[in-house]
């Protein structure tokens, strides 16, 4: 089993993509609540040079409720991560965990549905980019 899921946006620049899954991610009820910089990190902590590449912690307040209401630990694996990057060819892909992945590590069966909603969700704002 894969534990994401992608795609490379066509035409788009690094930061073209990073605005444009935010705006798909909101539509479908998501919110970002945070936004690494990996490439400055990088520069900043360690000083060197890395690719453009941003981790998004996408959440949906209600999927999220849910979760921690069945499973007070889930926070642990929460937010959602989507990645947004620039290959060396200058292609960029979006790439979103798979939340039936991450929560098969839980045993908690009350989990399964929540992921398989999400799972469709995120599935589709990736697929739709």
């Amino acid at each position: 089993m894969s534990y994401y899921f992608s795609s490379v946006l066509d035409g788009k620049s690094f930061d073209e993509a990073v605005e444009h899954v935010t705006l798909a991610l909101k539509e479908k009820g998501f919110g970002v609540l945070t936004e690494i910089d990996v490439q400055a990190t990088l520069k900043k902590k360690i000083d060197v040079d890395f690719k453009k590449y941003k981790i998004l912690g996408a959440c949906n307040p209600h999927f999220a409720y849910k979760a921690l209401s069945n499973e007070d630990k889930i926070g642990l694996m929460l937010p959602c991560n989507v990645i947004v990057q620039e290959h060396e060819n200058g292609e960029v892909e979006v790439s979103a965990v798979d939340p039936i992945a991450s929560m098969s590590a839980v045993n908690n069966e009350a989990l399964g549905g929540i992921a398989v909603e999400v799972q469709g969700m995120l599935k589709s704002i990736i697929e739709n980019l």
